[in-house]
């Protein structure tokens, strides 16, 4: 269950469109995507970073998972994603081997992808999303 890719990172903000103009002006990358997924309860920026992202999230609810992240930690790292090429034989893998999951199945993510998160205390306090990248 080889991850062949940091699909992205993800970073809790609490103002979007400010965010993304502070990450422009800083590092010059503009979003490649921007979108509402309500099933997670977030709005989403993608920033192309070489082969990886950079993942701008603002929630849509102070009782969403990220809005109770931002009220506990402040904005800052959320996640780290790395792409597997299957998410069905990388949850096998990682249930045999005793880590806790938050997601026992898969559930689409941004960009329609298929994803799933790993409880932090699976590895060293981060929280990870698996992400099966559509070809």
């Amino acid at each position: 269950m080889l991850p062949y890719n940091i699909d992205h990172v993800a970073i809790a903000v609490t103002d979007l469109d400010s965010a993304i103009a502070e990450f422009s002006a800083q590092y010059g990358a503009e979003p490649i995507s921007r979108e509402i997924v309500a099933e997670q309860g977030v709005e989403e920026a993608m920033i192309a970073v070489g082969g990886s992202h950079i993942q701008l999230l603002r929630p849509l609810e102070a009782d969403s998972p990220v809005g109770r992240f931002l009220a506990t930690r402040g904005e800052g790292l959320h996640h780290l994603a790395l792409a597997v090429p299957d998410l069905d034989i990388a949850l096998a893998h990682l249930r045999e081997g005793g880590a806790r999951l938050v997601d026992e199945t898969p559930r689409i993510g941004g960009g329609g992808n298929r994803i799933a998160f790993v409880h932090p205390s699976a590895f060293a306090g981060t929280l990870i999303e698996l992400v099966e990248v559509k070809p």
